[in-house]
């Protein structure tokens, strides 16, 4: 918890570790009052490391009990102890040396619930971000990776699950009734990746083949009681597995992968490698009460843990500033898998659909959460620059954020273009621990071959600069010349501490591409001639201030389809008619682009009924907005979840937002009233649409 004397930490004054720890072996002798742990760390000096540099191990409410270098016991003198910190000097001569440490903690009371902690009758470990330093003294920072080996000893009868990191290499009894297991990580990791989960839990699992050929155990852990509840888990577990193969060449490289659900774990969910624990809640599913959403919720838990086995633990972050090289990149890795589950088996145009649904969903998620925490006082970039506290960087900037970060170099370089920097990432990183920079220097790397004297320098301010950037759209066409001149120019007002500073800031611009295609007057799109090619989309890339392009051969006016895709977390200021956003909320080919016509036309109608309600006067008709309703819940060409979405009402709080003043009375009252309006008007076709989509009886339906 923060406190005024909380030492601020500064990414500018970040430092590599002086040793390296290729190995560590961990023994285990568990008990809930008072836990025995042995250590033994392997070091090394790393290359300009000056002899006589001090070895600093991070520890917190440990009892020590005894300290070793190179199997020789240390006096009292030989190593400094203080409350959070063992530390010695190692020998000078530059050569490898084994630290062993035998200490005790306490699960029992150990009321933080980090490290090693008893939940219900169980015990638990979290350890991200600093919690392995409860557990044992320990370089406990994310850029330390080692192996793990790990041997487990307790109690049967009250731990007879004995579960680690990696794969499982034996278990046995032991003379004294107790029993072990021991447990070999063959890939480093940084500690606050290690997992320990000893208890009474149900299984089920199942064996899978991967596209090596290798066979691997897939489990998934559960309260006693609960095992049926977890079937759906199970396959959302090997449904990721094979989407990670097929979409990124990323393969399991364990030979199992454990997923255990605990109603008593305290945080949500964490990817530890090979043993990913999540809270019960994000597991369990009963087919007779489950809904769409919760399914839905759990596949993208599941996905987005599996997804860290490569993108946050084979390649880790450097430091904690980093977090969203992990998260960022994770959440949208779990988005597209989402998006991919939703379309999987449909006809083009309906997957097309429903597809767009976990991309509304996702960017209605960033403008509740992350545009007003942009907007507000703890404002901060996806890579911030100090921090007192390093709970609070787990935002919805570092993830919500970040992955729009991601998903705009996606968009830049297009699908086989971001497969490639990808793969050079893995290439270039796999099995270190990295900075943002790395990623952006792989995915650049691609980008210049496709746009030769370009490149990701602009872009990288993404990373720097807080606050949602508000992009002006503005068109001309000339009728005799048959163009259509764009022009777009973006400013980002000070956010956060930048609204603090003495004088004015001014930010520099960033490289944000926004997707766009032309509508005609008929609801017909329009192909633009764009690098020699007839195309309905196009990517202008504004790296400027202000910045114009000229669409040459365009016969008719058109009618602007803007931020296709939600390519820019950005806020649009354009002038668009009411008639125009109809066309397209109807119209639209791109359906992200299609739901936001229709948002924005629902926008307008409640503004109105808001300043009627204020001036007294009579309530307008929402004559526009069920043409646009009626249609959409007759156009069986679209998914029915894509379909739910275009006829849900924006959401009171956002109506809230854009109210000037702020009404919240009104805003309620404008919502309630077009709702009822439009529940009343379309009322047999609601009832004829519910008959149609009854149950039809498939589990998970």
């Amino acid at each position: 918890m923060r406190t005024d004397t909380a030492p601020t930490i500064f990414r500018q004054d970040y430092t590599p570790y002086p040793y390296r720890l290729p190995q560590v072996r961990l023994e285990f002798d568990l008990a809930a009052k008072s836990t025995r742990v042995r250590s033994e760390l392997r070091f090394e000096p790393a290359p300009d490391t000056a002899p006589g540099t001090p070895l600093v191990l991070h520890g917190e409410d440990l009892e020590l009990v005894e300290v070793r270098l190179d199997g020789r016991p240390l006096a009292a003198d030989e190593y400094q102890l203080t409350d959070d910190t063992l530390s010695l000097i190692p020998p000078g001569h530059g050569k490898p040396f084994t630290i062993g440490i035998v200490s005790l903690c306490r699960p029992a009371d150990n009321t933080s619930l980090m490290g090693l902690y008893v939940s219900g009758d169980n015990l638990f470990t979290q350890c991200e971000a600093q919690g392995f330093r409860r557990i044992t003294w320990f370089p406990d920072r994310p850029d330390v990776m080692a192996r793990f080996e790990v041997l487990l000893r307790a109690d049967p009868a009250a731990y007879p699950l004995l579960l680690s990191n990696g794969n499982l290499i034996e278990q046995a009894g032991l003379p004294d009734g107790r029993h072990q297991a021991l447990w070999r990580d063959p890939h480093p990791k940084p500690s606050y990746l290690f997992a320990l989960v000893a208890g009474d839990f149900d299984c089920i699992e199942r064996t899978v083949t991967t596209q090596g050929g290798r066979e691997a155990l897939l489990q998934v852990y559960s309260d006693k009681g609960c095992r049926e509840q977890t079937r759906w888990a199970l396959d959302c577990l090997e449904n990721a597995l094979r989407w990670d193969e097929r979409r990124f060449g990323l393969e399991l490289d364990l030979d199992r992968f454990m997923v255990v659900a605990a109603r008593d774990f305290n945080m949500g969910a964490m990817e530890n490698k090979g043993l990913n624990v999540f809270n019960a809640a994000y597991v369990l599913a009963d087919p007779d009460t489950a809904t769409d959403a919760a399914y839905r919720g759990i596949e993208a838990v599941i996905g987005h843990e599996y997804f860290h086995n490569w993108t946050g633990n084979r390649v880790t972050c450097r430091d904690w500033f980093q977090l969203s090289l992990k998260e960022g990149l994770t959440v949208f890795r779990d988005q597209e898998f989402s998006a991919d589950m939703l379309a999987n088996g449909l006809p083009p145009a309906e997957a097309a659909s429903a597809r767009a649904v976990k991309r509304i969903d996702d960017v209605h998620t960033l403008r509740l959460a992350q545009f007003p925490e942009d907007a507000g006082p703890m404002a901060h970039p996806i890579r911030p620059d100090s921090y007192q506290e390093i709970g609070n960087f787990y935002t919805a900037t570092v993830y919500e954020k970040g992955a729009e970060v991601i998903r705009m170099q996606h968009t830049l370089l297009g699908e086989a273009g971001f497969r490639a920097g990808m793969d050079e990432y893995f290439r270039r990183h796999d099995g270190q621990a990295v900075t943002c920079d790395a990623f952006v220097d792989a995915m650049e790397s691609v980008y210049t071959q496709q746009h030769p004297g370009q490149d990701f320098a602009v872009f990288r301010r993404w990373y720097a600069q807080a606050g949602t950037p508000r992009v002006r759209v503005r068109s001309d066409y000339d009728a005799a010349a048959r163009t259509c001149r764009i022009t777009l120019e973006q400013h980002c007002a000070p956010a956060g501490l930048e609204t603090r500073q003495s004088s004015p800031i001014e930010k520099p611009p960033l490289h944000i591409p926004v997707a766009l295609g032309l509508i005609d007057a008929d609801g017909r799109p329009m192909p633009i001639q764009w690098e020699g090619k007839p195309r309905d989309t196009i990517l202008l890339e504004l790296r400027e201030a202000r910045q114009t392009w000229t669409l040459k051969d365009i016969p008719r006016a058109p009618i602007l389809s803007l931020l296709r895709d939600f390519s820019a977390p950005v806020i649009l200021d354009t002038e668009r008619t009411t008639n125009d956003l109809a066309l397209l909320a109807r119209h639209d080919p791109d359906p992200f682009a299609r739901w936001d016509a229709v948002q924005e036309t629902a926008h307008r109608h409640l503004q109105a009924c808001m300043r009627a309600d204020r001036d007294g006067g009579a309530q307008p008709a929402p004559d526009t907005l069920l043409d646009i309703w009626r249609a959409a819940l007759n156009d069986q060409a679209l998914s029915p979840a894509y379909r739910a979405r275009l006829l849900t009402l924006p959401a009171v709080r956002e109506v809230i937002d854009r109210s000037e003043p702020m009404d919240p009375r009104a805003a309620v009252a404008a919502w309630t009233g077009t709702r009822q309006a439009l529940g009343a008007q379309l009322a047999a076709a609601w009832r004829t649409t519910y008959d149609t989509l009854a149950d039809d009886g498939r589990p998970y339906s």
